[in-house]
Protein backbone atom coordinates (compact mmCIF):
# COMPACT_ATOMS: atom_id res chain seq x y z
CA UNK A 1 0.00 0.00 0.00
CA UNK A 2 2.65 2.03 0.83
CA UNK A 3 6.64 2.98 2.04
CA UNK A 4 6.11 0.73 4.91
CA UNK A 5 2.06 0.31 5.93
CA UNK A 6 0.88 -3.00 6.46
CA UNK A 7 -2.38 -3.39 4.60
CA UNK A 8 -2.74 -7.12 4.67
CA UNK A 9 -4.86 -5.70 8.21
CA UNK A 10 -7.78 -3.90 8.11
CA UNK A 11 -6.07 -1.06 10.46
CA UNK A 12 -3.70 -0.95 8.23
CA UNK A 13 -6.14 -0.59 4.89
CA UNK A 14 -7.83 1.80 6.99
CA UNK A 15 -5.16 4.30 7.72
CA UNK A 16 -4.06 3.86 4.14
CA UNK A 17 -7.25 5.19 2.12
CA UNK A 18 -7.90 7.70 4.68
CA UNK A 19 -4.72 9.17 3.11
CA UNK A 20 -5.98 8.41 -0.33
CA UNK A 21 -9.59 9.91 0.18
CA UNK A 22 -7.86 13.58 1.40
CA UNK A 23 -9.68 16.53 -0.17
CA UNK A 24 -6.45 18.55 0.11
CA UNK A 25 -4.78 15.75 -3.12
CA UNK A 26 -7.58 17.37 -5.66
CA UNK A 27 -5.34 20.30 -5.25
CA UNK A 28 -1.50 19.32 -5.98
CA UNK A 29 -0.32 20.73 -8.74
CA UNK A 30 1.54 19.35 -11.71
CA UNK A 31 4.75 20.27 -10.76
CA UNK A 32 4.31 19.13 -7.21
CA UNK A 33 2.94 15.78 -8.54
CA UNK A 34 6.03 15.80 -10.34
CA UNK A 35 7.92 15.92 -7.71
CA UNK A 36 6.60 13.89 -5.52
CA UNK A 37 6.74 10.78 -8.04
CA UNK A 38 10.67 12.22 -8.63
CA UNK A 39 11.61 11.63 -4.34
CA UNK A 40 9.74 8.51 -4.16
CA UNK A 41 12.25 6.62 -7.25
CA UNK A 42 15.28 8.39 -5.81
CA UNK A 43 13.99 6.74 -2.92
CA UNK A 44 13.98 3.23 -4.63
CA UNK A 45 17.35 3.58 -5.99
CA UNK A 46 18.72 4.76 -2.86
CA UNK A 47 19.93 8.31 -4.27
CA UNK A 48 17.81 10.25 -1.71
CA UNK A 49 18.91 13.56 -1.21
CA UNK A 50 20.66 14.73 1.86
CA UNK A 51 17.96 16.43 4.51
CA UNK A 52 14.82 14.20 3.41
CA UNK A 53 12.83 12.84 6.23
CA UNK A 54 10.23 10.11 6.32
CA UNK A 55 7.43 12.79 6.60
CA UNK A 56 8.28 13.85 3.17
CA UNK A 57 8.26 10.73 1.76
CA UNK A 58 5.16 9.53 3.39
CA UNK A 59 3.63 12.95 1.79
CA UNK A 60 4.98 12.35 -1.74
CA UNK A 61 3.73 8.55 -0.95
CA UNK A 62 0.02 10.20 -0.36
CA UNK A 63 -0.14 12.33 -3.28
CA UNK A 64 1.15 9.56 -5.76
CA UNK A 65 -1.44 6.76 -4.60
CA UNK A 66 -4.27 9.55 -4.22
CA UNK A 67 -3.78 11.04 -8.24
CA UNK A 68 -1.82 8.28 -9.98
CA UNK A 69 -3.37 4.87 -10.74
CA UNK A 70 -1.96 1.56 -9.71
CA UNK A 71 -1.54 0.06 -12.85
CA UNK A 72 -1.56 2.47 -16.00
CA UNK A 73 0.50 4.89 -13.66
CA UNK A 74 -1.68 7.82 -15.39
CA UNK A 75 -3.46 10.46 -13.30
CA UNK A 76 -7.02 9.70 -12.48
CA UNK A 77 -9.13 12.05 -13.69
CA UNK A 78 -10.00 14.56 -10.77
CA UNK A 79 -13.95 13.90 -10.39
CA UNK A 80 -13.50 10.28 -10.27
CA UNK A 81 -10.01 10.48 -7.51
CA UNK A 82 -11.21 8.60 -4.28
CA UNK A 83 -10.36 12.16 -2.77
CA UNK A 84 -13.16 14.04 -4.55
CA UNK A 85 -15.89 11.64 -3.42
CA UNK A 86 -16.81 13.04 -0.33
CA UNK A 87 -17.26 16.86 -1.72
CA UNK A 88 -18.77 14.99 -4.49
CA UNK A 89 -21.39 13.21 -2.88
CA UNK A 90 -22.19 15.56 0.46
CA UNK A 91 -23.41 17.91 -2.17
CA UNK A 92 -26.58 15.73 -2.93
CA UNK A 93 -26.75 14.50 0.91
CA UNK A 94 -26.93 18.36 2.26
CA UNK A 95 -30.02 19.82 0.07
CA UNK A 96 -33.00 20.96 2.32
CA UNK A 97 -36.03 19.82 1.83
CA UNK A 98 -35.81 16.81 -0.14
CA UNK A 99 -38.21 14.44 -1.70
CA UNK A 100 -37.44 10.31 -1.96
CA UNK A 101 -37.24 11.11 -5.33
CA UNK A 102 -34.79 13.99 -5.12
CA UNK A 103 -32.71 12.35 -2.73
CA UNK A 104 -32.75 8.90 -4.90
CA UNK A 105 -32.21 10.98 -7.74
CA UNK A 106 -28.87 13.06 -5.70
CA UNK A 107 -27.63 10.01 -4.77
CA UNK A 108 -27.88 8.42 -8.35
CA UNK A 109 -26.13 11.88 -9.74
CA UNK A 110 -23.10 11.45 -7.60
CA UNK A 111 -22.54 7.52 -7.15
CA UNK A 112 -23.63 5.95 -10.39
CA UNK A 113 -23.83 8.92 -12.90
CA UNK A 114 -25.81 8.15 -16.30
CA UNK A 115 -24.45 4.17 -15.87
CA UNK A 116 -27.69 3.79 -14.04
CA UNK A 117 -30.00 6.33 -14.65
CA UNK A 118 -33.15 4.13 -16.24
CA UNK A 119 -32.80 2.21 -12.69
CA UNK A 120 -33.10 4.77 -10.50
CA UNK A 121 -35.57 7.27 -11.59
CA UNK A 122 -37.61 3.60 -11.83
CA UNK A 123 -37.23 2.72 -8.48
CA UNK A 124 -38.13 6.83 -7.18
CA UNK A 125 -41.63 6.14 -9.19
CA UNK A 126 -43.08 2.38 -7.59
CA UNK A 127 -41.56 3.59 -3.65
CA UNK A 128 -43.20 6.69 -3.51
CA UNK A 129 -46.48 4.63 -4.82
CA UNK A 130 -46.09 2.46 -1.93
CA UNK A 131 -44.89 5.42 0.41
CA UNK A 132 -48.77 6.70 0.38
CA UNK A 133 -50.08 3.90 1.52
CA UNK A 134 -48.54 4.32 5.29
CA UNK A 135 -49.39 7.38 7.89
CA UNK A 136 -47.57 10.10 8.36
CA UNK A 137 -44.96 8.77 10.93
CA UNK A 138 -44.87 5.70 8.81
CA UNK A 139 -43.74 7.53 5.91
CA UNK A 140 -40.99 9.91 7.08
CA UNK A 141 -39.51 6.95 8.60
CA UNK A 142 -39.46 4.72 5.34
CA UNK A 143 -38.29 7.88 3.75
CA UNK A 144 -35.59 8.00 5.59
CA UNK A 145 -34.37 4.84 5.28
CA UNK A 146 -35.50 3.38 1.73
CA UNK A 147 -32.71 5.36 -0.66
CA UNK A 148 -30.10 2.54 0.83
CA UNK A 149 -30.99 -0.49 -1.32
CA UNK A 150 -31.59 1.92 -4.44
CA UNK A 151 -28.39 3.33 -3.82
CA UNK A 152 -26.84 0.07 -3.54
CA UNK A 153 -28.53 -1.28 -6.26
CA UNK A 154 -27.12 1.34 -8.30
CA UNK A 155 -24.00 1.01 -7.42
CA UNK A 156 -23.69 -2.64 -8.22
CA UNK A 157 -25.26 -1.94 -11.53
CA UNK A 158 -22.45 0.46 -12.02
CA UNK A 159 -19.55 -1.69 -11.09
CA UNK A 160 -21.10 -4.53 -13.58
CA UNK A 161 -21.36 -2.15 -16.31
CA UNK A 162 -18.28 -0.24 -15.95
CA UNK A 163 -16.13 -3.03 -15.56
CA UNK A 164 -18.00 -5.94 -17.29
CA UNK A 165 -15.04 -6.52 -20.48
CA UNK A 166 -12.83 -7.50 -17.40
CA UNK A 167 -15.06 -10.41 -16.89
CA UNK A 168 -14.16 -11.54 -20.83
CA UNK A 169 -11.19 -10.41 -21.11
CA UNK A 170 -9.65 -11.22 -17.88
CA UNK A 171 -7.23 -9.28 -15.04
CA UNK A 172 -3.51 -9.63 -14.44
CA UNK A 173 -2.21 -11.84 -11.62
CA UNK A 174 0.74 -11.63 -10.50
CA UNK A 175 3.36 -13.90 -9.15
CA UNK A 176 5.60 -12.59 -5.61
CA UNK A 177 8.35 -10.64 -7.38
CA UNK A 178 5.40 -8.73 -9.43
CA UNK A 179 5.93 -10.89 -12.90
CA UNK A 180 2.61 -10.78 -14.57
CA UNK A 181 1.98 -14.66 -15.62
CA UNK A 182 -1.53 -14.66 -16.98
CA UNK A 183 -4.78 -12.87 -17.42
CA UNK A 184 -7.21 -14.45 -15.52
CA UNK A 185 -10.69 -13.93 -16.15
CA UNK A 186 -11.47 -15.70 -12.36
CA UNK A 187 -9.55 -13.55 -10.65
CA UNK A 188 -11.84 -10.73 -12.31
CA UNK A 189 -14.89 -12.20 -11.43
CA UNK A 190 -13.13 -12.54 -7.66
CA UNK A 191 -12.09 -7.97 -8.33
CA UNK A 192 -15.49 -7.05 -9.24
CA UNK A 193 -17.78 -8.80 -6.94
CA UNK A 194 -14.97 -7.77 -3.81
CA UNK A 195 -15.36 -4.13 -5.16
CA UNK A 196 -19.73 -4.69 -5.65
CA UNK A 197 -19.57 -5.40 -1.89
CA UNK A 198 -17.53 -2.78 -0.73
CA UNK A 199 -20.00 -0.34 -2.75
CA UNK A 200 -22.98 -2.23 -0.88
CA UNK A 201 -21.09 -1.38 2.86
CA UNK A 202 -20.29 2.43 1.29
CA UNK A 203 -23.79 3.83 1.97
CA UNK A 204 -24.85 1.76 4.48
CA UNK A 205 -23.53 3.62 7.81
CA UNK A 206 -24.65 6.82 5.67
CA UNK A 207 -28.51 5.56 5.24
CA UNK A 208 -28.70 4.41 8.88
CA UNK A 209 -26.76 6.18 11.15
CA UNK A 210 -27.76 10.49 9.87
CA UNK A 211 -31.50 9.36 10.52
CA UNK A 212 -31.36 7.71 13.66
CA UNK A 213 -28.86 10.53 14.86
CA UNK A 214 -31.35 13.23 14.04
CA UNK A 215 -34.31 11.51 15.21
CA UNK A 216 -32.80 11.91 18.47
CA UNK A 217 -31.17 15.32 17.97
CA UNK A 218 -34.74 16.75 16.92
CA UNK A 219 -36.39 15.38 19.98
CA UNK A 220 -33.59 17.82 22.12
CA UNK A 221 -35.08 20.63 23.93
CA UNK A 222 -32.35 22.87 22.50
CA UNK A 223 -33.19 21.47 18.67
CA UNK A 224 -36.90 22.22 19.56
CA UNK A 225 -36.08 25.73 20.62
CA UNK A 226 -33.87 26.31 17.88
CA UNK A 227 -35.09 25.07 14.45
CA UNK A 228 -32.50 26.69 12.15
CA UNK A 229 -30.18 24.95 13.70
CA UNK A 230 -31.07 21.63 12.38
CA UNK A 231 -30.01 21.84 9.03
CA UNK A 232 -26.45 22.95 10.07
CA UNK A 233 -26.13 19.77 12.74
CA UNK A 234 -27.98 17.67 9.64
CA UNK A 235 -25.14 18.74 7.29
CA UNK A 236 -21.87 18.03 10.05
CA UNK A 237 -23.85 14.74 10.74
CA UNK A 238 -23.67 13.70 7.30
CA UNK A 239 -20.20 14.84 6.72
CA UNK A 240 -18.65 12.71 10.08
CA UNK A 241 -20.60 10.03 9.03
CA UNK A 242 -19.56 9.84 5.38
CA UNK A 243 -16.31 10.86 6.19
CA UNK A 244 -16.05 7.78 8.68
CA UNK A 245 -17.93 5.38 5.89
CA UNK A 246 -15.28 5.88 2.59
CA UNK A 247 -12.26 4.68 4.49
CA UNK A 248 -14.21 2.04 6.27
CA UNK A 249 -16.00 0.42 3.25
CA UNK A 250 -12.71 0.64 0.81
CA UNK A 251 -10.86 -0.84 3.38
CA UNK A 252 -13.05 -3.93 3.42
CA UNK A 253 -10.95 -5.83 1.30
CA UNK A 254 -7.23 -5.13 -0.05
CA UNK A 255 -6.29 -3.54 -3.17
CA UNK A 256 -4.03 -5.83 -4.12
CA UNK A 257 -5.56 -9.40 -3.20
CA UNK A 258 -4.42 -12.36 -3.06
CA UNK A 259 -6.16 -15.86 -4.55
CA UNK A 260 -4.80 -19.01 -4.65
CA UNK A 261 -3.41 -20.35 -7.84
CA UNK A 262 -5.15 -23.52 -7.73
CA UNK A 263 -8.59 -21.89 -7.64
CA UNK A 264 -7.19 -19.94 -11.59
CA UNK A 265 -7.63 -21.37 -15.12
CA UNK A 266 -5.07 -24.83 -15.19
CA UNK A 267 -3.12 -22.27 -17.80
CA UNK A 268 -2.00 -20.32 -15.15
CA UNK A 269 -1.45 -22.21 -12.08
CA UNK A 270 0.55 -24.68 -14.77
CA UNK A 271 2.70 -21.47 -15.63
CA UNK A 272 4.10 -20.97 -11.57
CA UNK A 273 5.19 -22.11 -9.24
CA UNK A 274 3.76 -19.86 -6.78
CA UNK A 275 1.07 -21.27 -5.06
CA UNK A 276 -0.73 -17.48 -3.98
CA UNK A 277 -0.97 -14.91 -6.71
CA UNK A 278 -1.79 -11.22 -6.33
CA UNK A 279 -3.78 -9.24 -8.48
CA UNK A 280 -5.11 -5.55 -8.65
CA UNK A 281 -8.79 -5.50 -7.05
CA UNK A 282 -9.51 -1.85 -7.86
CA UNK A 283 -11.11 1.04 -5.81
Amino acid sequence: CSISANCSTFLGRLRHFIDIIDPSTLFVTESRLKECIKLLDDFKQGNLPPGITDHQLWEAQKVKQAIIHPDTGEKIFMPFRMSGKSIERVVGLLLPNQTLASTVFWQWLNQSHNACVNYANRNATKLQMVIHKFNPATRLFIQRFIPFPAVASANICNVALMRHSELSEGIDVLDSNGNVVGSSRIAAKHALIETALTRVALPLPIFVLPPIIMAFLEKLPLMQAHRRMMLPVHSLVCLAVFGLSLPLAISLFPQMSEIEASHLEPEIAMATDCKVLTYNKGL
